[in-house]
């Protein structure tokens, strides 16, 4: 007994530290953002096609611009808050550096060094272009500042254990795109899987919260539990390009119905985006393939 506890111990304690080297969080390569100067005013395209308004402005603001945050999500594995990522630099990401916003963007790593939760949907925006992320940055360092201490998540355990995201992240974190396209099908992929990160929601998730690439954009249940949104894959929606570019324009479905829910923040965030970014919406929607039986 005490010759196999000799082996076990040592065993453990490698196995221990492979495990914490494999869920350690990550960083980005600083070859890939270093050097690049970011623009305020073509950080505002990327600003609002990711969304960052919808979820982290304050939940009865009237200004979409005050990103105090506090709007909850509910999910299966416990209510996050959106954060407050005003430039406030206390509260808020006011001083935070380039290389750190970089790290939570892409790597979805925290400047503390501890691994965020995957309500950020980091998994989409890993594949963000370096100049739209140092835009990007540059944009929302002009937005106004909020003092808005961030509400904790509700997230009981082991869900609380932020180094098991690490294992979340071996699994299901991957800067590789779905689909395969040509060129002309290239900017409404990039909108689509990375900026308005449109898989988070329409693309049902397996049992730990991976997204199901299998069945990309094929429609999932409604994380509060009310409902599902809607399939966009071809065998579920019928609409033409045409009809999907004139929704994402002005919320008026082929049927005279009117967009409803979040996806009323999508809608209006995609107004005001040029016409040939919705188009290219459209195109890779009515180029997805029907989900795997």
């Amino acid at each position: 007994m005490k010759r196999a506890l000799k082996l076990l111990v040592p065993v453990a304690v490698i196995a221990a530290g492979v495990g914490l080297w494999l869920t350690a969080p990550a960083k980005v390569d600083a070859a890939l953002i270093d050097g690049i100067e970011g623009d305020a005013a073509r950080g505002e395209a990327v600003f609002t096609a990711a969304g960052c308004a919808s979820c982290h402005h304050a939940p009865k603001s009237e200004d979409k611009l005050v990103l105090a945050g506090g709007q909850p999500f509910a999910t299966a594995f416990g209510t996050f808050y959106a954060p407050n990522i005003s430039p406030d630099p206390e509260h808020g990401i006011g001083a935070w550096d380039f290389p750190e916003f970089a790290n939570a963007v892409l790597k979805g790593t925290s400047p503390e060094g501890q691994h965020y939760y995957p309500a950020f949907p980091y998994s989409s925006y890993t594949k963000m272009d370096p100049q739209d992320l140092a835009d990007l940055f540059a944009h929302m360092q002009t937005l106004p500042p909020d003092a808005t201490p961030s509400k904790p998540h509700d997230v009981g355990f082991p869900f609380n254990i932020r180094r098991s995201l690490g294992g979340w992240k071996l699994l299901f974190f991957s800067d590789d795109y779905v689909m395969e396209v040509g060129p002309e099908l290239e900017r409404g992929r990039y909108l689509v899987e990375t900026l308005a990160h449109c898989g988070e929601c329409h693309t049902p998730r397996n049992p730990l919260g991976g997204l199901d690439k299998s069945r990309w954009l094929a429609g999932a249940p409604n994380p509060s539990g009310q409902g599902t949104i809607p399939a966009l894959t071809p065998d579920k929606l019928t609409w033409g390009a045409s009809d999907i570019a004139y929704y994402l324009e002005t919320g008026f479905t082929p049927d005279f119905d009117s967009v409803g829910g979040h996806m009323a923040a999508v809608v209006s965030n995609f107004a005001k985006l040029p016409a040939e970014d919705r188009q290219a919406v459209a195109a890779y929607v009515k180029a997805l393939p029907a989900p795997a039986q």
